[in-house]
C-alpha cells in the first residue's frame, strides 16, 4: 500500500473517532420549547354547580339588574321614588360592575296582585337578570313572588310593609323574598300610640281599600289601640277605584270616632280626604294615613283638607349621616325633592344586592362573569351589620332587613309644591311624634 493511501485512511479513521466521541446528532425537535408563560397550566373554565344555576355575563355584555313595582297610575310616584334610589346607587358605582356596564330595566307591577303576577312572569323568563329590587306594593309581591322564587330569582323590596311577608312560618314560595322596609307590625303600633297617648283619642275608626297592605295595617292599628284601652267603633272598606266615599263616611260618622285612620293608597285616600269634612259629625275628627299616601300626589288629590292631617312614615331624622348626602345627590340628579319615602330603602336594597353579587361572582381571565343564583340568595340573607343610609341592617332568616323606626308627621301646607319633608328648616310634612 503506498504512503498516500495510508495517509488517507488515517485521516478517515481519526475523523470517524471524533464523530463517535461527539455523538450522532439527533433529528430536530418539532415541538417549540415551552416559554415561562406556557409552563403555567391554563385556567380551567368555570363549571356551574349551583343548584339554581348561574347567570353568565360574557365580555362586553352588561350586568343586568331589574326594578319592579308600580310605575304608572295614581300610585306611580311610590315606585318612581324607589327606582330613583336604585339609580343613585348605580351612579355611585360609576355605572359599572367589574368593568361591565350595569343595565337597569323595569317592570310595572301596577300595585295589584295581577300586575305583580304579570311583571314576575316577564322577569322570570329573562335569564340574564342577576338581581331584583322590588316590588313597591305588597299586593304585587303576593301576586308574583312564587314565580320569581321558583325561577331562581331573589328580590329585595324597599317598600313592602305587610307583616306576613316575612313571617317565620311563610312558605317556600317566599324563599326568594327579602325587604329593607319596616314591617307594619311596628307602624300600626306607632300610630295607635300616637292616637291614644299624644292626641288622647279613645274612639277610633278605620277604612281600608282591600289591598294586602291597607287591610293588614289598619288591623294592626286596631289591635294596638284596643290594647291601650281605646275602642274601635267602625272598620269599613272601600274599593281602590271608588270615587264617592260619602256613604262609608256617613256610616263612620254615626259611630262617633275621634280619630279616623285610613292607611290606603293615593286615589282612595284623595277622595276620602276631599269629602270627609262634608259629613256631619266628621268636621273636626282627626284624620290620618300612612306611607301609602306620603307623597305630594296625595296632597294634590286630597286638596285643602290635607292640611293638618297626620301621616306615618319612616323617621328621616333617625337616618344616619349618609342620608343627607344621598338627598343632595338625588336633588341634583332629578331637580327636586324625593317623591315619597322609600328612596333610601331602595338605595340600601341595591347596595345590599351589589355587595352580595361581589361576594359570589366568579371572574375568568377574559372578563367573563358567573353569578351562582343560590349562592347569591344565601349571601343576601347573610347580610349583617350593613351600614346603610336607613340604619345598620342585618337580614333575618325570614327576610326582614329593615330598621323599623317610625314617626308621625303633620301636613303643614296643602300646596303640593311645598312638599319637602327632608328640609330641616321648613319641612312639609313636619315630624311631630315621637
Amino acid at each position: 500500500m503506498n504512503k498516500r493511501l495510508l495517509a488517507l485512511l488515517s485521516v478517515l479513521v481519526i475523523a470517524s473517532l471524533a464523530l463517535a466521541a461527539c455523538g450522532t446528532p439527533e433529528a430536530p425537535d418539532t415541538e417549540v420549547a415551552p416559554t415561562e408563560a406556557a409552563t403555567e397550566a391554563a385556567p380551567a373554565m368555570y363549571e356551574c354547580t349551583d343548584p339554581l344555576g348561574c347567570v353568565k355575563v360574557a365580555p362586553g355584555e352588561p350586568v343586568h339588574i331589574a326594578y319592579w313595582g308600580v310605575l304608572s297610575g295614581a300610585d306611580g310616584t311610590l315606585g318612581e321614588d324607589s327606582k330613583r334610589g336604585v339609580e343613585v346607587a348605580v351612579d355611585d358605582l360609576g355605572g359599572t360592575f367589574r368593568g361591565h356596564e350595569i343595565l337597569l330595566t323595569t317592570e310595572d307591577g301596577l300595585c295589584t296582585p295581577e300586575g305583580g303576577a304579570t311583571a314576575a312572569t316577564k322577569l322570570a323568563t329573562d335569564t340574564s337578570i342577576i338581581a331584583l329590587i322590588g316590588s313597591s306594593c305588597s299586593d304585587e309581591t303576593v301576586g308574583g313572588i312564587a314565580t320569581l322564587t321558583n325561577a331562581g330569582l331573589t328580590t329585595i323590596s324597599p317598600s313592602n310593609t305587610r307583616p306576613v311577608l316575612t313571617d317565620p312560618n311563610r312558605g317556600p314560595d317566599y324563599d326568594g323574598y327579602l325587604r329593607t322596609a319596616h314591617s307594619d307590625a311596628f307602624q300600626g303600633k306607632a300610630v295607635a300610640d300616637f292616637a291614644y297617648n299624644a292626641l288622647g283619642a279613645r274612639k277610633a275608626a278605620t277604612i281600608h281599600d282591600g289591598s294586602a297592605y291597607a287591610e293588614a295595617l289598619q288591623q294592626v292599628f286596631a289591635d294596638n289601640f284596643v290594647a291601650l284601652g281605646g275602642e274601635i267603633v267602625a272598620q269599613e272598606a272601600v274599593a281602590k277605584d271608588a270615587t264617592d266615599m260619602r256613604p262609608v263616611l256617613t256610616t263612620i260618622a254615626a259611630a262617633g270616632p275621634e280619630f279616623l285612620y285610613y292607611p290606603v293608597f293615593v286615589a282612595a285616600g284623595g277622595y276620602i280626604t276631599a269629602q270627609v269634612r262634608e259629613i256631619a259629625g266628621l268636621e273636626e275628627v282627626a284624620i290620618a294615613g300612612s306611607d301609602g299616601i306620603f307623597t305630594p300626589d296625595f296632597i294634590e288629590a286630597g286638596g285643602p283638607n290635607t292640611e293638618g292631617m297626620y301621616l306615618s312614615s319612616p323617621d328621616f331624622s333617625l337616618f344616619p349621616e349618609g342620608y343627607a348626602a344621598f338627598v343632595e345627590k338625588h336633588n341634583t340628579k332629578y331637580g327636586g325633592a324625593p317623591l315619597s319615602i322609600f328612596h333610601a330603602h331602595a338605595y340600601d336594597a341595591a347596595n345590599i344586592a351589589f355587595q352580595a353579587m361581589e361576594s359570589v361572582v366568579v371572574e375568568e381571565a377574559d372578563g367573563t362573569l358567573y353569578f351562582p343564583r343560590q349562592a347569591y340568595r344565601d349571601a343576601v340573607y347573610a347580610t349583617k351589620d350593613f351600614k346603610g343610609i336607613t340604619g345598620t341592617l342585618s337580614c333575618s332568616a325570614s327576610g326582614d332587613c329593615g330598621a323599623p323606626v317610625i314617626a308621625v308627621y303633620q301636613v303643614v301646607s296643602s300646596d303640593p309644591a311645598a312638599w319637602n319633608p327632608q328640609d330641616a328648616a321648613n319641612p312639609n310634612p313636619k315630624k311631630i311624634f315621637p
